[in-house]
């Protein structure tokens, strides 16, 4: 049987960057991740100024800056033929004015070598976590099967769970989320396209006559979702992909050989939507963090750059109790005090959002019926780098704690 100080399950951004966060505190760290890699489509792509700063903090932003990504500046939303700006980062605070459109992997192997410098850090991949190891109502770590499928057990102070929407340690430790009601799914798509057709930059957002859908564009192709009717995946794949081609086209004013570049079906991947939060993040032994917390829609994209919150509050509040190795209820409960509020916000928020959505996909969206935060966008400007703000860095955003700050100049402490 292994052992580790704090076992880390999700290889995702909260649990590389609290492994790293947590190795730079001396405290010994075992990530396991059940693919083989981290090359996965349409994961959340963006790096939110929030993170690009902590990442300077870090001392990784001049290697991040050396990846190849676009800046998405502004967001604009068009329904019927009135566009509304929805945010402006350029004039947002601090050094960095944009989202930065990077492949989740390559910002996930960023974090991967810089943790993997420290000597308590320890990464298993193609290592799947199949249940919990509990003593006296303690969770004590967890079973898993290792790259060769064999069975084994890693006992840990403290187990986090960082995997997903769809986490197993959640489910296993018996923790239930109140789910919220979400009005849709979302198809995913890439769209090639010529570079006369890009804007680089940009969100585009489209609703009209009964659609919704956005787009960022990625330098070289268009990184699309186009919203369905919750449930609706199977019937409407039914039809002909050229139907969805003509829709897509309608939309955002692409062309045949735009849309052509969707194949078929295998090019469009469903994303079935859920949402809502656990009422308590924690037992004795365990706790959970982004998405395994609280799941987000993903309107907006806020939750890559959420569940990274997560993990820096969690990094600075557990470090000393882990190297105490005592890491008692009491601390886990206030790292969901102080991520409860910024996570129900946000929540809020999307709630708001999927009522406009709502509106689009049943035809009763339209110009003349704009929701009063589009209308207060179009005739008060400001408002819109207000957006930006509270998108980029959302409430109560969260800074690199001291011990894992690396002096300017220096790549490594």
């Amino acid at each position: 049987m292994d052992r580790t100080t704090c076992c880390i399950v999700g290889g995702g951004p909260a649990g590389m960057m609290l492994g790293l966060l947590l190795a730079r505190a001396g405290v010994e760290v075992t990530v396991l991740e059940k693919h083989r890699d981290f090359l996965r489509d349409f994961r959340g792509d963006t790096v939110h100024p929030s993170t690009l700063r902590l990442l300077d903090e870090l001392g990784l932003g001049e290697e991040f800056a050396r990846l190849p990504f676009a800046k998405l500046a502004e967001m604009r939303a068009r329904i019927d033929t009135t566009e509304v700006v929805m945010s402006d980062m350029r004039r947002i605070p601090g050094r960095h004015k944009y989202f930065a459109m990077v492949p989740q992997w390559d910002f996930l192997d960023l974090l991967a070598r810089a943790a993997a410098e420290e000597p308590g850090f320890t990464l298993r991949m193609r290592t799947e976590v199949t249940g919990l190891l509990t003593e006296g109502g303690r969770v004590t770590g967890v079973r898993f099967r290792d790259e060769h499928g064999a069975p084994g057990e890693l006992t840990a102070d403290l187990t986090v769970a960082c995997d997903g929407r769809h986490s197993r340690v959640r489910q296993a430790a018996g923790l239930r989320q109140r789910l919220l009601e979400v009005p849709m799914d979302v198809w995913q798509v890439r769209v090639e396209a010529p570079a006369d057709t890009l804007k680089s930059g940009r969100v585009f957002a489209r609703f009209g006559d009964g659609q919704a859908a956005v787009t960022m564009d990625r330098g070289t192709y268009f990184q699309t979702s186009y919203l369905i009717g919750k449930g609706r995946d199977a019937e409407l794949r039914a039809r002909d992909v050229q139907w969805l081609r003509d829709r897509l086209g309608a939309l955002f004013d692409w062309d045949d050989a735009v849309t052509g570049h969707i194949g078929s079906w295998d090019d469009v991947k469903l994303l079935e939507v859920t949402f809502g939060r656990l009422r308590r993040w924690y037992r004795e032994g365990l706790l959970c963090i982004g998405d395994a917390a609280h799941t987000m829609s993903p309107v907006g994209g806020v939750g890559v750059g959420l569940a990274l919150q997560d993990a820096v509050a969690a990094a600075r509040i557990l470090a000393a109790p882990l190297r105490r190795g005592r890491v008692g209820v009491a601390d886990l409960a206030r790292v969901q005090k102080r991520r409860q509020l910024p996570t129900a916000v946000l929540q809020q928020a999307q709630r708001a959002e999927h009522t406009m959505i709502r509106s689009a996909l049943a035809g009763t969206l339209d110009a003349g019926r704009l929701p009063v935060p589009m209308r207060l966008l179009r005739r008060v400007p400001p408002l819109r780098t207000v957006a930006g703000t509270l998108g980029g860095y959302g409430i109560r955003p969260e800074r690199a704690p001291g011990f894992a700050r690396v002096r300017p100049g220096t790549r490594s402490r």
